[in-house]
């Protein structure tokens, strides 16, 4: 298995936004959009080809650094998951509860996007197996 694999990064960055779609359309939208204090107006604001871009290069990287290291360590199955799973509760759900502290956003947009991650990380180490 190469350290970089162009097929799996991309399927697994493709489910981390295929979920986000899901999570922040008909799941959770509008209880995000609540939390996040937004108005309809503000969602319809902003240039979304640069925001989905962004969003999207953004899950590449996570996934372009979750398969090397599954690479590196030849992880077996359930260590993916693991991996995939933890990389969101360990990293990334601190991270965001850091800013949101110091940024005093509610505990429900907390626990909305950290949903978010830990699916969306979950589904990409799904995905992932699917390579290996």
């Amino acid at each position: 298995m190469s350290d970089f694999a162009l097929w799996p990064v991309l399927a697994g960055a493709a489910a981390f936004f295929v979920v986000g779609a899901i999570w922040y359309g008909v799941l959770f939208g509008k209880a995000w959009q609540k939390a996040a204090g937004l108005s309809d107006e503000d969602v319809q604001t902003g240039n979304m080809l640069v925001i989905f871009g962004l969003t999207f290069l953004f899950e590449m990287l996570i996934a372009m650094v979750l398969w090397h290291l599954i690479a590196r360590t030849g992880a077996a199955p359930h260590v993916v998951m693991m991996m995939s799973i933890g990389f969101a509760h360990g990293i990334m759900a601190p991270a965001i509860g850091i800013n949101y502290l110091y940024q005093r956003k509610s505990g429900m947009l907390f626990a909305i996007d950290v949903g978010h991650f830990t699916v969306g990380m979950a589904a990409m180490g799904g995905v992932f197996l699917l390579f290996l």
